[in-house]
C-alpha cells in the first residue's frame, strides 16, 4: 500500500528535485566541470578553515570562490563538528565560523549531522549517535530550535551510522528523528548510503524505517559510497554512487519524501584524485538526467 506522501505525489505533480553536490574549496577545475550539472553546492565550514595563531578562521580563497557563484548557485551549508547532541553543550568554535560564512555567503539553508563529536570538551575523534531516549530528543529539539531563531533560516539534521549496537531506547530510528523534527521544525536529511550501511552492520530494516518516517520532513537527501572493511560498510565518501543507492533514493522520493528538494552527491576532496574529475562530472550528469519520481 502507498503512503499517505506516495498518494499526494500521485495528485499532485512534483518538480523534478535539483542535484547538489559538496565541495570543499581549493580544486576551481573540478568546480568548474561541476557547475554545468548541478543547482546546489553544499559546503563544510570546518573544511574551508584554516589555523590562525590560536583561532580558525574560513579561508578566504574559499569564501571567494563560493561568493563568486553564490548568485548563480545556491549555497547550502553542512557542517561536521557542531556536535549537537554533547550533553554540555555544542561547539562554539564550529558557529563562530558559520557566522563569520553566513556574514559573507549567501546561504539558503544549513544542516548538521544528529550525533555528537566531544564529551565533557574533549574530542572523540569520531562521530557517535545519539541513544534515542526522550531526553536526547528533547536536547537536540530545543538546540535546533535556537540554531533556526539565531539564523533565521531552516535548518536540517541528517540520520548518522551507527557506529556501534544501540543502546536501549525510547524510539526506533524514524521515530526518533519523526519526534526531533515535530518537536523542533527542523528539516532532515535523509542519507540513504547511510541507511545502507546500517542495514548491512547491524540488520537495520529499510522498509520498516521508511514506512514509519514522516517524509513531510525531508528536504534534501544525500548518496555517497564507501568502503568495507573487516566485513563491515564504512561511511567514508571515496567511491561513486552504486546504483542501488540511487534506487533507494528514487524510491524515497517516489513514495516517502516527495516534496524533498534536492538530492546531493558527497565525496572528500582525498578521494578526487582516485575517482577523477570526469567521472565525478559524468556522475552529476546521469544524476541530472535521472527520472527521479
Amino acid at each position: 500500500m502507498k503512503s499517505s506522501n506516495a498518494r499526494l505525489a500521485d495528485a499532485v505533480p512534483r518538480p523534478a528535485p535539483g542535484v547538489g553536490v559538496s565541495y570543499e574549496g581549493r580544486e576551481p577545475a573540478l568546480l568548474e566541470l561541476m557547475l554545468p550539472h548541478v543547482d546546489i553546492i553544499e559546503v563544510t565550514p570546518e573544511t574551508m578553515s584554516l589555523a590562525d595563531g590560536d583561532s580558525i578562521r574560513l579561508d578566504p580563497a574559499i569564501v571567494a570562490e563560493l561568493r563568486n557563484i553564490d548568485r548563480e548557485k545556491t549555497i547550502v551549508v553542512h557542517g561536521v563538528s557542531l556536535s549537537i547532541g554533547s550533553h554540555d553543550g555544542w561547539s562554539p568554535t564550529y558557529l563562530r565560523l558559520l557566522d563569520e560564512l553566513m556574514d559573507k555567503v549567501r546561504v539558503r539553508w544549513h544542516s548538521e549531522h544528529l550525533g555528537y563529536t566531544r564529551v565533557d570538551g574533549e574530542h572523540l575523534g569520531i562521530m557517535l549517535a545519539l541513544p534515542r531516549t526522550e531526553q536526547a530528543a528533547e536536547l537536540v529539539a530545543q538546540r535546533a530550535w535556537c540554531l533556526q531563531q539565531r539564523y533565521g533560516l531552516p535548518f536540517l539534521l541528517e540520520n548518522i551510522v551507527h557506529v556501534v549496537p544501540d543502546c536501549p531506547a525510547d524510539y526506533t530510528d524514524a521515530g526518533f528523528l519523526n519526534a526531533i523534527a515535530a518537536d523542533s521544525g527542523c528539516g532532515l536529511i535523509l542519507d540513504v548510503y547511510n541507511l545502507e550501511c546500517d542495514a548491512h552492520n547491524h540488520a537495520l530494516d529499510i522498509p520498516a524505517f521508511l514506512a514509519e518516517l514522516d517524509g513531510e520532513h525531508v528536504r534534501e537527501l544525500h548518496v555517497a559510497c564507501g568502503v568495507r572493511h573487516n566485513g563491515l560498510m564504512l561511511d567514508v565518501h571515496s567511491r561513486l554512487p552504486r546504483s542501488c543507492t540511487l534506487d533507494l533514493a528514487q524510491q524515497v522520493l517516489r513514495d516517502v519524501a516527495p516534496g524533498a528538494e534536492v538530492i546531493v552527491y558527497e565525496f572528500m576532496p582525498e578521494a578526487v584524485p582516485g575517482l577523477g574529475h570526469a567521472a565525478i562530472a559524468d556522475t552529476l550528469q546521469q544524476m541530472r538526467q535521472r527520472q527521479w519520481r
